[in-house]
């Protein structure tokens, strides 16, 4: 059973939490793929700010370097210290089975565009009456201060957890993704399967469904596969003075247009069925029987999901965005090479193969070329009937009363996936309140979390942490 909230307020959890998490903001721990770009100063900071921030964590639970900058911490549970099978694969198995767990985060922060349309500076990490300013605060470093803050406290007030709990924190979440992944595969070579894994994802999202005033509590069970894909076109080139027609520019430039306008086919997975349904009893009266009828009504439901539009319609199909294109050097120059990139998520369902053989009959062109430049799979969907959701949605009710748990497919990329192979209950869910603009801060300008929020978060960790 979840322990009950802290005696302290969020607001006064958070406020007292506050300065740690506004100082790791200050740290530039951006991501690039460029090697150049990355500061490598700046994550070595970072680490070793965490034992001066979090004594107690550091005292306490083993910390081991993976991949260069990535953190995996172990906290030992009362279960492994006293099994003589620990070393044998069963370290940190309760005596109940639930076995260990893996809270995740990650440090690594996007790039900022234009300092200058912040209203704080994104790395100062100013504080001020109600939130905690800067690049990083939602995504994902304030997660990771409220994990670390919540065990800080559960140690302070002489807790151990029964099961063994890892904190897995990966620096290169943003590109790509190689240290939870190396993280995954130590804990796999260890004989350990966890339990429960639990990474950023989902939050207590406010205007996240049409016609739904309350929040929602979006778990992530699974996770769309990400795909780039290079579109080219090759050609002879010449003087722009004596173009031909259908050259690569004007050739590539009607693959993008046969893209746009011939979208993926729409369907509404089981998961977001269930989603839909669990909705329902908060929906307005006439239509709580229709959405409450989800599973008899896919159709319909896929189709007004579609003319939504934005998030509700990329939660029926595989998305296609270009998000590059590159011509000729010189203004006066024919292309002898056109590209484009396309960034497509993958529909649960869908694979790599299969996307890309529909953007093949799509673009209906054998001189455009495709070449798949990075690609993940869609992710396993973990179950909504298991002790692990159970304890998630118990959690959650504990700490947001007003909010209703509900299972969802991410549409962007988390960490989570890496771990899928050692584990079958991986969820998304960062346990902090978000409006459509808080989510919309997320790689944008003026990333913010609210102090109340950040406590609430802290309180939602300890909760979990004390039920492990």
């Amino acid at each position: 059973m979840p322990s009950s909230p802290s005696a302290l307020s969020a607001a006064a959890l958070g406020r007292a939490a506050a300065p740690k998490l506004a100082r790791l903001l200050t740290y530039r721990t951006v991501s690039s793929r460029v090697p150049e770009e990355v500061e490598p100063d700046q994550f070595e900071a970072f680490i070793a700010a965490l034992p001066e921030l979090f004594p107690l964590v550091s005292a306490a639970l083993k910390l081991e370097r993976v991949n260069g900058f990535g953190l995996l911490y172990r906290w030992p549970g009362t279960a492994s210290a006293a099994s003589a099978d620990a070393a044998a694969g069963a370290a940190g198995d309760t005596p109940d089975g639930k076995g260990p767990a893996v809270l995740m985060a990650h440090y690594d922060v996007v790039p900022v565009e234009d300092p200058s349309r912040w209203d704080y500076p994104p790395f100062a990490g100013t504080i001020t009456e109600t939130s905690i300013e800067g690049r990083g605060a939602l995504d994902d470093k304030g997660a990771l201060a409220a994990v670390l803050e919540a065990a800080e406290q559960l140690l302070a007030e002489g807790f151990a957890p029964v099961g063994d709990i890892y904190f897995s924190f990966g620096n290169n979440e943003e590109t790509a993704g190689d240290t939870a992944a190396a993280a995954a595969a130590l804990l796999e070579e260890r004989g350990i399967r966890p339990w429960l894994v639990l990474d950023e994802g989902g939050a207590v999202a406010s205007g996240a469904f049409p016609f739904v005033s309350v929040p929602l509590a979006v778990v992530g069970v699974s996770e769309k596969g990400i795909l780039d894909v290079e579109l080219a076109v090759d050609d002879a080139g010449g003087h722009a003075s004596t173009p031909n027609r259908m050259g690569a520019t004007a050739r590539l430039a009607r693959a993008v247009v046969r893209l746009d306008r011939r979208p993926f086919p729409a369907s509404l997975p089981d998961v977001s069925v269930e989603m839909i349904q669990r909705i329902s009893g908060s929906a307005p009266l006439p239509l709580r029987p229709v959405l409450g009828n989800a599973k008899h009504l896919r159709g319909a439901l896929t189709r007004v999901f579609g003319l939504l539009g934005g998030e509700p319609n990329a939660m029926t199909r595989t998305t296609v965005a270009v998000t590059q294109l590159r011509g000729s050097k010189g203004s006066n120059i024919l292309a002898t090479r056109a590209t484009a990139n396309a960034n497509i998520r993958v529909a649960v369902g869908e694979t790599v193969a299969s996307t890309v053989s529909r953007l093949r009959s799509i673009i209906r062109d054998p001189k455009v070329s495709l070449r798949v430049v990075e690609g993940n799979e869609p992710s396993p969907v973990s179950a909504t009937d298991n002790a692990q959701f159970a304890l998630l949605e118990e959690t959650i009710r504990t700490c947001f009363p007003d909010a209703v748990p509900v299972p969802y497919i991410m549409l962007g990329g988390t960490d989570a996936r890496r771990f899928t192979s050692i584990c079958d209950a991986v969820y998304r869910f960062a346990p902090f309140r978000m409006s459509a603009a808080d989510r919309a801060s997320i790689h944008a300008d003026n990333e913010r979390l609210g102090i109340e929020t950040f406590g609430e978060g802290i309180a939602f960790y300890k909760a979990l942490m004390g039920a492990l």
